[in-house]
């Protein structure tokens, strides 16, 4: 084993240990790197044991006992292992688990007592979640590619339970959807109908071709894209068919690709246990997940597909060395995701962007009044593009109509909970104060209530500004004066209809922040 506690480079720049834990379907597998001053991740050692979480949870929905004292022994022998690196600050791991643990009945009692055997904190990751750390993993290899870096790239991951589609475009997100098509899934379907050999090829065809035609309604293959896989399957497949096998991305035939699968196909799962090496967890999955590959590569016409190295783990350490910060270019796919919502249901966008803009220097403003963290401007942000989807519907009740299309929308990159913050405070944007009886609200606890009060109170401070919809409040600095809040805004003379509107909306800043807003127009100089 590599020795790693804390170690310099070349340049004698400081690195520091860290590790993830991917808990999934088949397997266990542990990420153990260094992470230097500059963000850079220097992979040390892998771990991989076979675990089967995802046979109990997409068959009997439950996650059995002897399941879960197998994944607490695995992970007893990970921890020993991080104490050999120096990894013993909970800030050093990371333990996440996907759909196996997401969708099992059970899975609090899994995630007590992971937590009372080994001290670890197992985080279950949601769709949007694994999305952007798909994302972050493969984008470094894509912009490395000349023939991807600009191309539509439609990125491809067959799970145990889920499938995963990520377009991507010029670094741009432009689509990200996860599908019920899963390589244990389709086991399953096949021990209900009890299936002989010779005819489970064509039914596990049926199921995956009826997700394929899904997956073709979201993605059009109008203009040319490229099609990368990634996954363990496929690396698998990839390096008994392509040459070079250290290669980032690998290019493989389709109809190479096909003819392997029929091989596994034919093959029992001890043949193909003796003669590839795999051990029976993955025996059991490869050929559903390769025959899926195919399907969605013929699906998107494809000749020949990319097959990436990367994989959960190398996103969940590039994470780990931002340290959740989103950066500029991800904070921008977030916001393109919010407008692309926002136009499907016909927003004025005009409006909605200079709401957005004001309520992000507001937020500027008011740093030592609201305390609140750096990330959740992005929020309030993207609640106030948003506010008004609602009219879509009725204007009758829109507050209410706008929450519920946001709380059932995808936003790229935002887990549930942001997505749930995002929806309450649009929500909040009119009418009453948060209740505790209100649907979302009163499954937050008080943390995330505080937040919703103040970023909504924030939000109605904004709409008021740009009461008119015109625009015209374009700049403002703000001042605590003697108990209230004094916006001043500049450039303008006469802000008499925006005094009136913050009159008439500012009760829950009031209520907030213990302070009245009012709008001045900027003091002439003497």
């Amino acid at each position: 084993m590599s020795q790693a506690v804390s170690s310099t480079d070349a340049n004698s720049r400081p690195r520091h240990p860290v590790a993830v834990i991917d808990i999934g379907a088949t397997s266990i597998r542990m990420a153990v790197a260094e992470i230097d001053e500059e963000g850079n991740v220097h992979p040390l050692e892998t771990l991989t044991q076979p675990a089967s979480l995802g046979k109990d949870t997409f068959t009997s929905r439950r996650i059995r006992k002897s399941s879960i004292e197998e994944c607490v022994r695995i992970l007893k022998s990970y921890r020993r292992s991080l104490l050999e690196y120096g990894i013993t600050r909970p800030d050093q791991v990371r333990v996440v688990a996907t759909s196996a643990v997401r969708e099992a009945m059970n899975r609090l009692a899994f995630l007590d007592r992971v937590y009372i055997a080994t001290g670890m904190e197992v985080e279950p990751l949601d769709e949007a979640e694994v999305s952007r750390i798909t994302y972050m993993g493969i984008q470094p290899q894509l912009q490395a590619d000349p023939k991807l870096a600009s191309s539509r790239s439609v990125v491809v991951e067959v799970g145990g339970g889920n499938t995963e589609i990520l377009v991507v475009q010029s670094g741009n997100v432009l689509f990200s959807h996860n599908y019920r098509l899963g390589s244990l899934r389709l086991q399953e379907m096949l021990g209900k109908f009890d299936a002989p050999p010779g005819k489970q090829r064509a039914i596990m065809e049926s199921q995956i071709l009826r997700v394929v035609a899904q997956i073709r309604e979201h993605v059009t293959t109008d203009s040319p894209l490229e099609m990368i896989a990634i996954g363990g399957d496929v690396r698998f497949a990839a390096g008994h068919l392509v040459e070079d096998r250290d290669a980032a991305l690998a290019y493989l035939s389709v109809d190479k690709l096909n003819e392997f699968t029929r091989e596994m196909l034919r093959l029992s799962e001890d043949e193909i246990v003796i003669k590839y090496g795999l051990n029976f967890q993955d025996a059991e999955t490869v050929a559903p997940a390769l025959l899926s590959y195919v399907l969605i590569a013929r699906g998107f016409e494809q000749q020949e597909i990319a097959v990436s190295s990367t994989n959960l783990r190398d996103g969940l350490l590039q994470d780990l060395a931002i340290r959740d910060v989103w950066t500029a270019n991800f904070r921008s796919q977030i916001i393109r995701s919010a407008i692309s919502l926002g136009r499907r249901f016909d927003f004025d966008e005009k409006h909605a962007r200079h709401v957005a803009t004001l309520c992000r220097k507001l937020f500027s403003e008011l740093q030592n009044e609201h305390q609140l963290e750096p990330r959740l401007e992005l929020l309030l942000y993207l609640a106030a593009l948003l506010h008004e989807i609602g009219l879509y519907i009725n204007t009758r009740s829109n507050h209410k109509h706008t929450m519920y299309l946001i709380r059932h929308s995808e936003l790229f990159g935002l887990s549930r909970r942001d997505v749930l913050l995002v929806a309450l405070v649009a929500r909040y944007h009119r009418r009453s104060s948060p209740q505790p009886q209100h649907d979302g609200y009163s499954t937050l606890d008080r943390g995330d209530r505080v937040v919703v009060s103040k970023l909504a109170a924030i939000l109605r401070l904004a709409i008021a500004l740009d009461d008119s919809r015109s625009q015209r409040v374009a700049d403002i600095h703000c001042r605590v004066d003697t108990e209230k809040l004094v916006i001043f805004a500049k450039g303008l003379e006469d802000v008499s209809l925006e005094q009136m509107a913050l009159r008439q909306s500012g009760s829950l800043f009031q209520e907030t922040f213990g302070m009245p807003a009012q709008i001045r127009p900027t003091p002439r100089l003497q």
